[in-house]
């Protein structure tokens, strides 16, 4: 793939790997790579960008290093509980097919963050990045842009990603960029 080549993705690529504490254990090449380009994308529109699922900001960090994020009038908001799947949010499905024992070995395991101090502190260098914790849909209302040009869902249960969507749906401008995770 020419993309793992290339400066400006290898540069964003690390600084995403240098989120989760330096060691690339994601092996996430493709998954940047899509990620970057439909950040760029939306780059050429007007609003903000929207992350909800962060857990320690590899995806968001690539993003905002690869746009030179400081350099834009814009926000990017992070949504995230930094503490894993909220149980009140996750469906009677989602539950049958494992997510919360796979929720609590993502927490025991270190995937997931505990806290959201060491995330702020990974998004220290972006001032318009917008850190939000708590679970969605509680903390939507906190989102306080119009426009949303970058919307990317990532939260491992669809009761929450299905309130994103539906809290953002009118928030996108045309052309907008949604990612979808799962």
């Amino acid at each position: 793939h020419a993309f793992m080549r290339d400066a400006a993705f290898i540069r964003s690529y690390a600084r995403g790997v240098q989120a989760i504490g330096g060691n690339d254990t994601y092996h996430w090449h493709w998954r940047i790579h899509i990620g970057l380009w439909a950040a760029s994308v939306a780059s050429a529109l007007v609003g903000d960008f929207v992350e909800c699922g962060v857990n320690r900001g590899f995806l968001s960090s690539a993003i905002m290093e690869h746009l030179d994020w400081n350099s834009r009038e814009r926000d990017f908001y992070l949504l995230d509980t930094f503490a894993g799947l909220d149980q009140r949010f996750v469906s009677n499905l989602e539950r049958e097919r494992g997510a919360l024992r796979r929720n609590a070995e993502d927490l025991r395991s270190g995937f997931y963050v505990r806290g959201v101090a060491e995330v702020r502190a990974n998004f220290a260098q972006w001032p318009r990045a917008r850190v939000i914790e708590g679970p969605v849909p509680e903390t939507l209302p906190q989102v306080t842009s119009s426009r949303i040009a970058f919307l990317h869902l990532d939260m491992n249960s669809a009761p929450p990603e299905v309130a994103a969507i539906t809290w953002f749906w009118e928030r996108l401008v045309p052309g907008a960029a949604v990612l979808l995770d799962d």
